[in-house]
């Protein structure tokens, strides 16, 4: 009796850990495994050497960091304030959340060419603006003279795709939160400011922390957008990895970024977890 009882958590848990262990965690251990492995089959830091010597390698470092710094920031802003704002319950918001989650059912690829379509010369941005007589002659915003342009597409573009994923966090982390916590905070005279400085975002914080660590890995693994509206004008890490798997041939190079990017990812994730730490009090809230 007792040991079906103790058993029955590891049984429920099973399913979990073996896809986890088959889909996750092997294909990892073994590109890592492969970043080390030289092309003879001896195991060295060859793959890292020429990742690092790259051409591309700095450009593509920097320009990741740049998204990150960009696109996480500006997404948590806007995803805070939607769901703060269906929060609310104005009439209306729950057309209002269907209608601003629908990205999330579009791919990274997919979403880059919908913004192509919108940033290409002969768009439909520069059709609006040369109807309003903002400008006289199509802006080639996706042109490698215009490299400030080209980052700024990508982060309208990601921000538009992705950020309605923060939403559906924070908004679960708001349904949470009591509220006669909002009502108290209103009688003793709290301003809308006010309230969300003093009462949503301390309740919030282990939905921000979730948030945040789901939000940068994903922009850390950034290609389809930037390979749609950029290509090899605007080098990331993601694209890198890619172009020495697919265009190169070399696996073990391909292994030595995408290792490089989940070393960045768990490095950031600690900084996350140390920052807005969750104490055991709050989980049980």
């Amino acid at each position: 009796m007792f040991r079906s009882e103790a058993a029955l958590p590891l049984g429920l848990l099973a399913p979990t850990l073996i896809y986890l262990g088959l889909l996750i965690l092997l294909p990892v251990a073994q590109a890592v495994t492969l970043s080390f492995q030289a092309a003879d089959g001896s195991f060295g830091l060859d793959a890292y050497r020429k990742m690092w010597s790259d051409q591309a390698f700095t450009e593509a470092f920097r320009n990741t960091i740049l998204l990150i710094v960009a696109i996480v920031p500006l997404q948590m802003v806007l995803a805070l304030s939607m769901a703060l704002l269906i929060h609310s319950r104005f009439p209306g918001h729950g057309a209002f959340l269907y209608i601003y989650a629908l990205p999330l059912a579009i791919s990274d690829l997919a979403a880059g060419i919908v913004w192509l379509a919108m940033f290409t010369d002969q768009g439909y941005l520069n059709t609006i603006l040369q109807g309003l007589g903002l400008i006289k002659e199509p802006i080639a915003y996706l042109s490698y003279e215009n490299l400030q342009w080209i980052f700024i597409a990508v982060v309208v573009a990601e921000s538009w795709r992705a950020t309605a994923i923060v939403l559906v966090i924070l908004l679960a982390g708001l349904q949470l939160i009591p509220r006669d916590y909002f009502e108290a905070a209103e009688v003793f005279g709290a301003n809308r400011i006010r309230r969300t400085l003093s009462v949503v975002l301390p309740m919030l914080r282990p939905s921000l922390q979730s948030a945040l660590i789901i939000r940068t890995i994903f922009a850390f693994q950034v290609f389809g957008v930037v390979l749609a509206l950029a290509g090899r004008q605007l080098p990331v890490l993601g694209y890198e990895a890619y172009d020495w798997y697919y265009n190169n041939r070399n696996e073990h190079i391909a292994a030595a970024f995408a290792t490089l990017i989940l070393v960045l990812t768990i490095a950031v994730t600690i900084v996350y977890m140390r920052l807005l730490r969750v104490r055991e009090t709050e989980i049980a809230r």
